[in-house]
């Protein structure tokens, strides 16, 4: 029993790592991609590309890969008991951050596919930061497990 677990164990951590990955790319692609949407003309044909990338990304990158992460996040918790783990608490909270920071660009996105122009472009490159510190915070709560 204990040999499955550690099978199902080491599957579940590499799924969720490697969908982590896929997520945080997303996450710093998406702004990036919003700079260069607001920098195209209005009503442009390049602008038009631009509300394709985004819309693609959101739906084939970022928001399946959220639900992966999610998925084998529970998935790993569960199996290697951490409900408990104080850690694991900090984790989570940043990590409902980052999905609601997610939601937040798809919503975004959104506005900006119907003209509404809402930040400038130096916010948004401000906006690419954000994954960085929520990575650099839950690297360090999951590896070093400081409480």
């Amino acid at each position: 029993m204990e040999q499955i677990l550690q099978t199902t164990y080491l599957w579940l951590k590499a799924g969720h790592i490697i969908f982590v990955i896929f997520w945080m790319a997303g996450l710093f692609m998406l702004p990036r991609y919003f700079v260069y949407h607001q920098e195209a003309e209005a009503g442009s044909p390049e602008e038009a590309r631009w509300i394709d990338r985004e819309a693609k990304l959101r739906k084939i990158i970022l928001t399946p890969s959220l639900i992966a992460v999610w998925v084998f996040g529970i998935a790993l918790a569960t199996a290697m008991h951490y409900w408990s783990m104080p850690w694991l608490h900090a984790k989570l909270l940043f990590v409902v951050a980052l999905s609601a920071y997610h939601g937040w660009l798809v919503s975004y996105g959104k506005k900006l596919a119907k003209g509404q122009r809402g930040m400038s472009g130096k916010a948004l490159r401000m906006l690419n930061e954000v994954p960085s510190l929520v990575a650099v915070v839950v690297v360090i709560l999951v590896v070093v497990k400081p409480f």
